[in-house]
């Protein structure tokens, strides 16, 4: 049995987190339902091969709980990023991208299993890959702060 080590670990969440991001704009995106979305994703990404290089190995129980959080709670998570977004941009008007990254790091944020530091970082991360040159990651980084102390008002 390989043992896998605390960075690894760490690693694998962080790609689960792009993957459910991923997960949840195709979700939208093509109207597919979560179990099939996933299905694809954990049959065909995690730790797949491609001319363009090599997806990353996610850990699947982190990838499956934050999609079907996100999914569970859809509605809950949204009032909530739209309580963080400016009054005349509902979530409905924003980039199909970050509307993806605001419901997993809802889910996350709902899930509690991870201090809302690292989950705001973690992120704001995704969407510098998503968005290397504009000013989204400090958007998301402001929205979800607003969100995670919200969420967990005690962890501040």
């Amino acid at each position: 049995m390989t043992t896998i080590s605390g960075n690894q670990r760490r690693k694998m969440r962080s790609a689960s987190r792009l993957y459910a991001v991923q997960a949840l704009f195709q979700m939208e995106a093509a109207q597919q339902s979560v179990d099939r979305v996933m299905a694809e994703f954990e049959d065909h990404r995690f730790g797949a091969s491609y001319e363009e290089g090599e997806m990353a190995e996610g850990d699947l129980e982190t990838f499956r709980a934050l999609c079907e959080t996100a999914v569970d709670n859809q509605a809950k998570i949204d009032q909530m990023t739209d309580r963080a977004l400016v009054a005349k941009w509902p979530i409905a008007r924003i980039d199909p991208t970050l509307r993806a990254l605001f419901r997993a790091a809802g889910a996350e944020f709902i899930r509690r299993d991870t201090p809302p530091k690292v989950v705001i970082t973690e992120f704001v991360d995704i969407a510098r890959a998503f968005f290397p040159e504009g000013r989204e990651p400090s958007f998301v980084n402001a929205v979800l702060d607003h969100m995670a102390r919200e969420a967990r008002p005690e962890a501040f």
